[in-house]
């Protein structure tokens, strides 16, 4: 079925929107997939920030030199859906790659583009072993708290350290004072 021009720049417009909010970018083979299959790939899509899109070839090219991302036309070969990631690629990846090891035989990752450069499967694979958005700031965070902890520690440790002199001192003050009085 044709498409129509108006339909067409539709397209090319909704990919291009895509593009814009996304970091990165995984194209896969998705013949024999069902329906309730895609819609389970969708959904933990979105659980990461994620969109999952049937695209079409020529368009979606179009929307890529139209938003600057390279063009990997070796990969918009065939029926191409592609992962679209809104700030979470490692997420995005990893979800994809899960997917694509429960259903190997009839799910194809391609390949990914991701900072304007293009991905092979298993750069794909390397990145969905980094630790996501979430983890890396609470790893941050540690790091940030950690000298801080360090620094009570020693604070209270010098304390302690002035506090034991003192009553050293004083006791070896008050037994002197007590064997004179003697």
């Amino acid at each position: 079925m044709a498409i129509s021009k108006e339909r067409k720049q539709e397209l090319v417009s909704v990919y291009g929107e895509m593009l814009q909010h996304s970091n990165g970018i995984i194209l896969t083979e998705y013949r024999g997939l069902t329906i309730a299959k895609v819609d389970n790939l969708r959904a933990r899509l979105r659980d990461v920030n994620g969109v999952y899109a049937v695209t079409k070839n020529t368009l979606f090219k179009i929307a890529l030199q139209n938003t600057d991302w390279p063009v990997p036309e070796d990969l918009l070969v065939g029926p191409v859906a592609t992962a679209f990631s809104d700030g979470n690629f490692p997420g995005v990846a990893k979800a994809v790659l899960d997917f694509q090891k429960e259903n190997a035989d009839i799910f194809v990752i391609k390949g990914a583009v991701m900072g304007g450069n293009m991905l092979t499967t298993q750069q794909v694979q390397a990145i969905s072993e980094l630790p996501s958005l979430d983890e890396l700031r609470s790893q941050l965070a540690g790091l940030l708290v950690q000298p801080a902890t360090g620094l009570v520690s020693v604070l209270n440790a010098a304390t302690s350290s002035i506090v034991n002199v003192l009553h050293a001192y004083v006791q070896e003050n008050s037994s002197e004072d007590g064997s004179e009085a003697a």
